[in-house]
């Protein structure tokens, strides 16, 4: 069953709660039991939950990642992102993937200056995955040539959305050349309490041009070495530290999505209650921002 309701403490975003069983033919059968809230990927038609699941690292690996999706799933984290970039990312996401192919949705990257590197790029991740939802220019890497291949690939229909990325704050003047382009219909940067640049002039833009933005990395920068106080998580109703950061992001509104990145399943789980509603009110963003910064 799949239940919406829109959210008492929230203008806009509808909020999905999926519970019961979850039927695939050819894997066993596991149960859901999330809620987790879904937001517009800007103007693009696609709706994402609001924490997805990265892969850098995490998945460049031998070990089998097939349990660490389907907790991630269960919990209702179901955008996963990867790029070539990543080593064996991409090809441990898919077998971690098996039969539950339809039930996620795949973003990842082109990663090469080569126009002709890009296309056998284009061509694995398609035979991967059958189909892309997401398909990013990977860091701006020759950005002209690659979403001429990305366009045609959305065109023929065997990609959704395309878009491009950065994680350097200095790429954000090259970045928002490309989002007034009108050819992409989404972003990726980096965002947190303690890396804002981009409030100040790159989610303004991707409001006013209807593009869907995609948070990476979210508890890097020195995220991870504050030390809240216990009563500081009570008073924004979160158990962890890295809860109450994804949170803070994902409060944003502006924000369709905040990519996350783990091994552990219990993780996962954690992660993914950083999804639902309620969202911190100004105090409550300033607390985390005073902890971040250590004042």
């Amino acid at each position: 069953m799949v239940e919406f309701y829109r959210s008492r403490e929230l203008a806009s975003p509808w909020v999905v709660r999926v519970c019961g069983p979850s039927i695939r033919w050819g894997w066993p059968l596991f149960k859901i039991e999330s809620v987790m809230e879904q937001r517009p990927l800007g103007r693009s038609g696609l709706e994402v939950p609001v924490v997805g699941m990265g892969t850098w690292r995490t998945f460049d690996t031998a070990e089998n990642r097939g349990p660490l999706v389907e907790a991630a799933i269960s919990a209702g984290i179901t955008l996963f992102d990867s790029s070539p970039m990543y080593g064996r990312a991409e090809r441990v996401l898919e077998a971690a993937l098996g039969g539950r192919r339809e039930q996620v949705q795949v973003a990842t990257k082109v990663w090469t200056e080569s126009a002709d590197e890009g296309r056998r790029q284009a061509e694995n991740a398609l035979r991967l995955f059958g189909h892309v939802d997401i398909y990013q220019v990977h860091n701006l890497l020759n950005w002209k040539a690659q979403l001429k291949l990305l366009e045609t690939l959305r065109d023929t229909g065997q990609v959704s959305v395309i878009g491009a990325t950065h994680y350097q704050v200095s790429a954000f003047p090259e970045l928002m050349e490309v989002m007034r382009t009108g050819r992409i219909g989404m972003i990726q940067i980096p965002y947190n309490p303690l890396s804002q640049q981009a409030a100040m002039s790159v989610l303004p833009l991707a409001e006013e041009l209807g593009l869907g933005v995609l948070v990476m990395s979210p508890l890097q920068g020195g995220m991870m070495q504050a030390r809240p106080e216990p009563e500081d998580l009570r008073s924004l109703g979160v158990r962890t530290w890295p809860q109450a950061v994804l949170k803070w992001i994902a409060g944003d509104p502006r924000v369709s999505c905040v990519l996350t990145a783990t091994h552990l399943e219990s993780h996962a789980r954690d992660n993914a209650e950083a999804g639902r509603p309620p969202w911190f009110d100004r105090e409550q963003r300033s607390l985390v921002e005073r902890i971040a910064s250590g004042r």
